[in-house]
């Protein structure tokens, strides 16, 4: 039985959309260079979240100005890719939830 109550509602939207970059990370990771379109398709497909589009644009964008992932363009599309701070921010964000989960399970 699924109880799920308003805490716990919160606690899943903090942890998928309001975080959207780790997973737009681990999908650049697993998959490689990506259209904007098919990390939001990933990140249904995935993960079960479904951001608003322009949400996804917006985490992307800011991503790019970051330096977390960066833009590849063509005369047809852009695509995008993981830095090698993205990695290290990745990295460090599994560090930390571990850390949490680790503190709140003793």
């Amino acid at each position: 039985m699924d109880i799920t109550t308003k805490a716990l509602e919160r606690l899943r939207r903090k942890l998928t959309v309001e975080n959207l970059w780790m997973y737009v990370i681990k999908v650049l990771k697993d998959k490689g260079e990506l259209r904007a379109y098919d990390i939001k398709k990933e990140l249904v497909s995935n993960f079960g979240i479904r951001p608003a589009t322009i949400t996804v644009y917006v985490v992307i964008y800011k991503m790019c100005e970051e330096g977390l992932i960066e833009s590849i363009k063509s005369i047809n599309d852009t695509r995008y890719r993981v830095t090698e701070k993205g990695i290290q921010a990745f990295n460090d964000g599994l560090k930390f939830l571990n850390e949490i989960i680790d503190k709140l399970s003793r």
